[in-house]
């Protein structure tokens, strides 16, 4: 088994998914690998379900334009640090986003935060980063708060 060469992080602006990107960078860093960011915005066909609206497409690029600067941001506030690779947004389920950028960028490692949900929350919310273990190409490092 190699060290890993490609890093891909999963980015959703909370705490957490921060201290999974300095946590990559610095094992980056040391491994000499390189860290690819990336972003989901679940967008289904009619709207975002979390909000309860329906988007229009102004608004969808619109949310794209300021999620794509505040990765660049992240990514350019660590390229001192570690090798930065493809900073990524994508649309749709996070669970299958995850997985299918982890081939794309053909990633030896996946480093993300879990909030720890227990429960009837987790029976509710579901668990991106459970779910990413198990379908995941490659191995997973989850972070707890």
């Amino acid at each position: 088994m190699q060290l890993p060469a490609n890093i891909l992080v999963p980015i959703d602006f909370s705490d957490l998914s921060e201290a999974a990107l300095d946590y990559a960078v610095k094992l980056a860093g040391r491994l000499d690998a390189k860290v690819h960011l990336l972003h989901v915005i679940g967008i289904p066909a009619m709207g975002v379900p979390e909000l309860g609206v329906a988007m229009t497409s102004s608004v969808i690029d619109s949310l794209v334009v300021d999620t794509q600067r505040e990765l660049d941001r992240l990514a350019d506030s660590r390229r001192a640090l570690a090798q930065i690779g493809e900073v990524i947004i994508s649309t749709g389920d996070a669970r299958d986003a995850i997985v299918h950028t982890c081939e794309q960028v053909n990633a030896d490692l996946i480093v993300m935060g879990t909030h720890g949900r227990r429960g009837v929350r987790r029976a509710l919310l579901g668990s991106v980063a459970e779910t990413v273990v198990r379908t995941a190409p490659c191995a997973v490092l989850t972070l707890r708060a």
